[in-house]
């Protein structure tokens, strides 16, 4: 009775798995519509020699999902694509992007791995709701940017750096996008201006070396952490920054920023700020509250090659890598940045090419092996025996000329 009863069990479990439904049977297999998008994407793309991504993207397999490289499935579709492999002894993949990738239409995230990708980036891609993450970076993309990528409800971050891309940049990428939260579209060849006002919620924004012109947006949101629009040919002034609370790292250097430098910007949390080589003019702010004082391990503020004049407050004296040289600055260095530079918290002071008469030295002390300390083309005499200034300024006179000296600090300007 009881080998009955076994055998009974056991007939019964085939006939459920025989008749259990063909989706359960096929849950590793793909769908027809992605296999299709991604031979499409195969036909478009090739491995560089040396590199050998597609050698897995067998359509015989009877489970890309499992088999495929650079592909990540769920329930039977695809929804992570990554294009190449991303060491750095692969060259990458040439060819150009198909828009049959829009046929994925349960990609959240698109990674393109640095190669000679060319032609435009599809406007198909704007299809494409679920997508988080587009990064196609460091290839040789032309074209514009889509403005359907505008339309993206659930982007998060995009980056389309290191290309060749043209045109402006689509307005909605700054206003349209409720859920991006970074930017980088840097190393381009964009142009135009931005939107007066950015009202995404962006937390890192990088456009670094490109060709935007314009000025900064009236507003930047809040909780902006990373700004980089260095390498650029903006102008006018430091607007729309005051208001940045959360800002760490802000980059404008090598543009035409005019006027003063905001006292909001000289203080913590940010520790990385580089304005060189603008027109800036004005002061060094010189009220400020106490936390602006609170600069630390690895704080670099780089004012140099600008138009500031005056003489220097105490505000920066705790940073720890700091360029003031080639501006307008006069009198005496204050003493809190002589102690620091002695005591070894401040490892870099550049304050070549001003106009300064005075750096208070303590007498019988030298300087620590760490620091380095350039006061050479100024209204002084350097001390002897202090070297730490940049390659370039070897050979060059240790002092202004005297006459320059009393012109300037009689209130006009050098030629």
């Amino acid at each position: 009775m009881a080998k009955s009863h076994a055998l009974f069990l056991l007939l019964l479990l085939l006939l459920v798995d025989a008749c259990r439904p063909s989706h359960q049977q096929d849950q590793n297999k793909i769908s027809s519509n992605d296999l299709a998008a991604l031979a499409a994407v195969k036909d478009s793309l090739t491995d560089i020699p040396g590199s050998n991504f597609f050698s897995t993207w067998d359509f015989t397999s009877p489970d890309p999902c499992s088999a495929f490289s650079g592909i990540t499935c769920s329930l039977n579709r695809v929804t992570i694509l990554t294009l190449g492999t991303g060491v750095s002894s692969s060259r990458g993949l040439a060819g150009f992007l198909s828009p049959s990738v829009s046929n994925l239409t349960e990609l959240t995230q698109l990674v393109l791995y640095p190669g000679l990708v060319t032609g435009p980036i599809p406007p198909q891609l704007g299809l494409l709701s679920n997508l988080r993450v587009l990064s196609l970076t460091n290839n040789r993309l032309k074209g514009p940017i889509p403005s359907s990528l505008s339309s993206l409800p659930n982007l998060h971050t995009l980056d389309l750096s290191y290309n060749q891309l043209t045109g402006t940049v689509p307005p909605g990428l700054f206003t349209g996008l409720s859920q991006l939260k970074v930017l980088i579209l840097a190393s381009n060849q964009l142009s135009g201006e931005l939107p007066r006002i950015v009202s995404a919620e962006i937390l890192h924004l990088d456009l670094k070396d490109n060709s935007l012109t314009g000025t900064l947006p009236l507003r930047l949101p809040s909780t902006i952490r990373y700004l980089s629009a260095s390498k650029n040919m903006m102008r006018g002034p430091l607007n729309g920054l005051q208001s940045l609370s959360e800002l760490e790292f802000l980059d404008l250097s090598m543009n035409q920023f005019s006027g003063p430098i905001p006292s909001s910007l000289l203080r913590p949390p940010l520790s990385s700020l580089f304005l060189q080589r603008n027109n800036l003019s004005g002061g060094v702010p010189t009220s400020l509250p106490p936390s602006s004082l609170m600069y630390g391990e690895g704080s670099i503020v780089d004012l140099s090659h600008n138009l500031l004049t005056g003489e220097l407050s105490p505000v920066l004296a705790a940073v720890e890598t700091l360029f003031l040289n080639n501006n307008r600055l006069t009198g005496r260095v204050p003493e809190e940045y002589v102690k620091n530079v002695y005591g070894g918290s401040t490892k870099t002071l550049y304050l070549q090419h001003n106009y300064i008469t005075g750096f208070p030295l303590e007498a019988g002390l030298g300087l620590p092996d760490t620091v380095s300390l350039c006061l050479t083309y100024n209204c002084m005499v350097p001390p002897v025996g202090f070297k730490g200034c940049p390659a370039a300024s070897d050979g060059e006179q240790l002092s202004r000329p005297e006459s320059q000296c009393a012109v300037f600090n009689h209130g006009r300007s050098i030629p």
